[in-house]
């Protein structure tokens, strides 16, 4: 099946469209095809969850970038780690920065399937062990690497540090020190630039489909996760 008959989720290209500004307003249905089945930018290759502008407003590329994220309500000021890598070697990255938060973890599973444009529904599970979280989430790789509707957060609030793999695919680490997690980087040869532009950070388009949503839902069983507020 085309990635065309896959994209059901169009979150920021709605927003760009609205806005009278969309890179795909003059697309035609074939142009839009090709596009949107173009996985491999130079030596970066997209998983099937996302695609970037027709424009290439940003070109996908590998690398991380420090950064810093600021409570709203509180001022707290949390480093964090933007990460993006490769289809090849993305999954089992994630897999190694889950190492730093210790033996038992919390998790969340983050959706956007039926639901409205920019909106997602949070299910919330404490304290598992992290082996078993590990041998689980392999049984889904597919999913997690694929469905544009599909994220996933692993945390331990005692340290406190966090690892997300969010439905655009790119990796993002908080806590206030990530020296454990840039090791891991390095393992992975990635280089930080403060330049690195993100796909999120431009107009881009996501996939998913029916059969995605039923895996969501084996996956939430399988971890035991409740709809709890996060």
């Amino acid at each position: 099946m085309g990635f065309l008959k896959r994209f059901i989720k169009s979150t920021s290209r709605e927003e760009f469209a609205n806005e009278g500004r969309s890179s795909f307003n003059q697309v035609t249905e074939v142009q839009l095809e090709e596009h949107l089945n173009i996985a491999r930018y130079g030596s970066f290759l997209l998983t099937d969850a996302v695609r970037p502008s027709f424009n290439l407003d940003v070109v996908p590329s590998a690398g991380y970038r420090r950064d810093v994220y600021r409570d709203k309500e509180t001022g707290a000021a949390v480093p964090v780690l933007m990460i993006a890598e490769t289809r090849e070697r993305l999954f089992d990255l994630f897999i190694d920065l889950l190492d730093p938060l210790g033996d038992e973890v919390d998790l969340v599973l983050e959706t956007s399937h039926d639901t409205s444009a920019g909106n997602h529904q949070d299910l919330y599970r404490e304290q598992m062990d992290l082996p078993v979280l590990k041998s689980t989430l392999y049984d889904y790789e597919g999913l997690l690497l694929d469905d544009g509707c599909t994220g996933v957060a692993v945390l331990n609030p005692r340290i406190p540090y966090e690892v997300q793999f969010d439905e655009h695919k790119l990796l993002i680490v908080y806590g206030q020190d990530l020296w454990p997690f840039e090791e891991v980087l390095s393992d992975y040869n990635l280089r930080c630039s403060d330049d690195l532009r993100f796909i999120t950070e431009a107009e881009h388009v996501h996939s998913s489909s029916d059969e995605f949503s039923e895996k969501f839902q084996e996956l939430t069983y399988r971890l035991g996760v409740e709809d709890e507020p996060y």
